[in-house]
């Protein structure tokens, strides 16, 4: 007796709201591949980074402490504009190709979207500013 194993459907707009509220992590990285995709692991490397350079720096500035935490998420959010503006065929083809579904996305997709624009446009403006200022001024605005 044999038992097919049929694919899970991976739901676009899941995965974009993965990447808008845990990116940093990695969570939609493990939802769409697994715990073998690399670039998982590279998401949850920020966190012991974050603390390597903590201990080895401790008189250093908290931004930088923080640098590969902040990097991590800044990565989520593009990549949650990315899911999210792909085309449901091109999906499919890449994440559903075996699963019997077909993926149809709405306007709910489109909110994951403009709030990822704009978190994440601003808070990629917070960061070079503040790299910014630490670099060239040594903090003095802050």
């Amino acid at each position: 007796m044999t038992v097919l194993h049929q694919p899970r459907h991976k739901n676009k707009t899941l995965a974009a709201l993965l990447a808008f509220l845990l990116g940093g992590l990695g969570a939609q990285r493990l939802y769409l591949r697994g715990w073998r995709d690399p670039w998982l692991w590279a998401h949850l490397a920020c966190l012991p980074a974050a603390s390597l350079v903590a201990q080895l720096a401790p008189q250093a500035d908290g931004f930088y402490k923080l640098l590969p935490i902040i990097v991590s998420g800044l990565v989520g959010f593009l990549e949650a504009l990315i899911i999210g503006v792909t085309p449901d065929d091109k999906w499919d083809a890449r994440h559903n190709a075996d699963s019997g579904q077909q993926s149809n996305t709405h306007w709910p997709v489109a909110v994951v979207l403009v709030a990822s624009m704009m978190i994440g446009a601003g808070g990629l403006i917070a960061t070079l500013s503040r790299l910014f200022d630490l670099i060239y001024t040594g903090g003095a605005y802050g």
